[in-house]
């Protein structure tokens, strides 16, 4: 048997964490098989799907580093584009006694409902329309036709249905607690559980992995593809995402969606990576790569509790990247951002890699690298009031004067010829180095913070360095 699994999104929205975390682990499982993984476009809810964020989430996964076997742009695998297909399988169980039109209105079965809720019995679907006379060659319905009704599956209401979950185990669920759900509405439209049993037989999917949030589905699901005369996949149901608070991951907790971490200037390496070890683990390695993943994963190792989101442990696996990065990786990933704060890059790629060198053991993420390089990137440096009052004394004017010089008569703006010159001046006036070294960062930085001064002149460069330190001399003189 060759595995296939699929993810299946619908473009209403943008790509969520704590839903993409099941289309990595059907990716995984797959790769993991040297199976097939397929994407499925779940976009029957014509008024809510957006050609916008089925863009977003094609290039989110993209970006990750999900690819696909088949899938989009095809548009075989879009379910707008199967409603033939799917109205020719609900025919057949019509055909067949598997299914049944159903003509109570909406507020019958409100009626029902509230009945239902007053006898505090389980609210379901009672089966007044399960015995009446089926009429051959009825159509499904369509409202633009007049023909305002649904189809009900006929649930068997005698025995269980049992399903062997690769994460959560064995469930039991008793057919007479499954009423006779809809699978076409009554405008023409199949419903979710309908449509994805058909798309997972056409598609031979073998395994389905999913948040246990549709483990109630599969009962029903399991039922239709027998009903089909199709044998059901294998189900993985993992634990939904929470957040710190131990509830549902929502936009109360921040961030959620990829490109919003992509835009903070995450890594998707990091991204993959923390997605995959939430609720799912090997030995206590917590760093993988993409191929490790691929080599190790198993729903064997999966929790069967709900994995937490810690923006904190993401972050500090985006640092990890971070510094990980070669240095002309991380320049060019870097230019983004820098354009997008407005910024000129005031030198060229080789000169761009030596910046980002220096920041790196600083920033976590692409967003932070160049808020730290603010004084690299612009010479409008606003210097802290309370640093200069500290550091910039008149007593430092004329070793800020001597290393001026000193550093504008370099021919090479190396950080050794930079050392020698600060080691000339502080041996003529008598200085260690934090007495002139900070005062120095305060002038060019704005700031007592900052890398090695050394490495921070040799990236400026002389002239630019010599034009804050003289700058500096100017402001104490005033």
């Amino acid at each position: 048997m060759t595995v296939c699994t699929r993810y299946a999104p619908s473009p209403t929205g943008s790509l969520h964490i704590g839903n993409v975390r099941s289309g990595l682990f059907a990716y995984l499982f797959a790769r993991h098989h040297r199976g097939r993984f397929i994407l499925r476009i779940d976009d029957t809810d014509r008024e809510r799907s957006t050609q916008e964020s089925l863009e977003e989430i094609i290039a989110s996964l993209q970006w990750l580093g999900i690819e696909w076997d088949a899938g989009p742009p095809d548009r075989r695998y879009f379910q707008s584009s199967r409603f033939d297909r799917y109205r020719e399988a609900a025919l057949r169980l019509l055909r067949e006694g598997k299914a049944y039109p159903c003509y109570c209105t909406a507020q019958e079965l409100e009626a029902k409902r509230r009945q239902a809720e007053r006898e505090r019995r389980k609210p379901g679907y009672d089966g007044t329309c399960r015995d009446k006379p089926y009429e051959a060659g009825l159509l499904l319905p369509d409202r633009n036709s007049g023909r305002n009704y649904t189809i009900r599956f006929r649930s068997p209401r005698e025995g269980q249905t049992v399903v062997e979950d690769l994460v959560k185990g064995h469930s039991v669920f008793q057919n007479s607690e499954l009423d006779d759900l809809i699978i076409f509405r009554s405008d023409g439209v199949p419903t979710y559980n309908f449509a994805t049993v058909v798309d997972d037989a056409d598609f031979e999917i073998t395994h389905v992995v999913r948040g246990d949030d549709h483990l109630p589905n599969t009962p029903r699901q399991i039922q239709i593809f027998l009903a089909l005369g199709y044998t059901p996949p294998a189900y993985a149901h993992l634990p939904m995402v929470a957040g710190p608070d131990g509830k549902p991951l929502s936009k109360r907790h921040g961030a959620t969606s990829v490109f919003a971490y992509r835009d903070a200037g995450y890594f998707p390496e990091a991204l993959l990576n923390y997605l995959a070890r939430m609720g799912w683990s090997h030995g206590d390695q917590e760093i993988f790569s993409k191929q490790e993943l691929i080599e190790y994963f198993g729903f064997e190792a999966c929790g069967k509790s709900p994995g937490i989101f810690n923006p904190e442990k993401l972050l500090w696996l985006n640092f990890h990247y971070l510094k990980q990065r070669p240095p002309a990786q991380l320049a060019r990933e870097v230019i983004p951002f820098i354009e997008k704060r407005g910024y000129k890059i005031p030198g060229d790629e080789k000169w761009l890699e030596k910046m980002v060198v220096t920041l790196r053991e600083r920033a976590k993420t692409l967003v932070e690298l160049v808020d730290f390089a603010h004084f690299y990137l612009s010479d409008d440096i606003k210097v802290d009031p309370k640093a200069a009052a500290k550091f910039l004394k008149p007593d430092i004017a004329e070793p800020l004067k001597a290393l001026a010089e000193g550093i504008a008569a370099l021919s090479d703006c190396s950080e050794s010829a930079v050392q020698a010159v600060f080691e000339q001046v502080l041996a003529r006036f008598g200085l260690k180095l934090g007495q002139l070294a900070q005062p120095v960062r305060v002038a060019l930085t704005g700031g007592t913070v900052s890398p090695g001064i050394y490495e921070v002149i040799a990236v400026l460069g002389a002239s630019r360095t010599v034009e804050r330190l003289n700058r500096a001399v100017a402001s104490i003189g005033a």
